[in-house]
């Protein structure tokens, strides 16, 4: 079986980023391809444009707080979604995109085909 990889162009304009995030994944994925298999990753190229003009609903971008872990005692480190947005609006998408992808080694070949453009 070959696998027949498109790009796919999705507009950012005015979506929530949970809703852009769930149409990425699904492409990412290939889950709205008719020969589907969850072990394979037979998904399409994603290029998600005008990321940085992506609406927040209700008040996530002043309360929601991205963590990581520096594996260091006490090292849990805190950063709003508010500063990576406007550091960096594609983080956002891609940070989200990522958390909806499974949790196997699938996931980082799924994520190189994802594109971003502020």
């Amino acid at each position: 079986m070959t696998i027949q990889r498109k790009t796919i162009e999705i507009d950012a304009t005015n979506k929530a980023v949970g809703r852009v995030a769930t149409e990425v994944a699904t492409c990412l994925r290939g889950k709205h391809k008719p020969g589907f298999e969850p072990h394979i990753d037979a998904g399409d190229f994603v290029r998600v444009i005008n990321a940085s003009k992506v609406s927040f609903t209700g008040k996530k971008l002043v309360q929601k707080d991205y963590f990581h872990h520096t594996l260091y005692p006490g090292g849990l480190k805190k950063t709003s979604m508010k500063k990576v947005f406007e550091s960096d609006p594609a983080e956002v998408i891609r940070r989200a995109v990522n958390g909806m992808l499974p949790k196997n080694s699938l996931r980082n070949g799924m994520m190189k085909r994802l594109t971003i453009k502020a």
